[in-house]
């Protein structure tokens, strides 16, 4: 495992749910070179559908912007070394 600390920035997660956002991150990280963010990104959105159901997304990098809408309960944003995670599963909506 990696020695940096996470930094959550932000997150509705359950503690549980983000100690696991971190460690997954921290396993992907041990595994890929830290400049294959796509290979870190599916490595975690894959132990999350594994866990907790089909549906996460995860965006990894160091200069990225976002918009979007996701499921109560499932957002979380933090960065572990030089790298930020954002991960969420995304909302269902209805149309009018």
């Amino acid at each position: 495992m990696l020695e940096g600390k996470a930094l959550i920035e932000d997150t509705d997660m359950p503690v549980k749910m983000q100690m696991q956002a971190m460690a997954f991150a921290s396993q992907a990280l041990d595994l890929y070179d830290v400049f294959d963010c796509r290979s870190i990104a599916a490595h975690i959105k894959k132990e999350f559908d594994k866990r907790y159901g089909c549906g996460w997304q995860c965006v990894v990098g160091s200069n990225f912007g976002c918009f979007f809408t996701h499921s109560k309960g499932t957002f979380i944003y933090f960065t572990l070394e030089t790298l930020s995670f954002l991960i969420f599963k995304g909302a269902s909506t209805s149309s009018p």
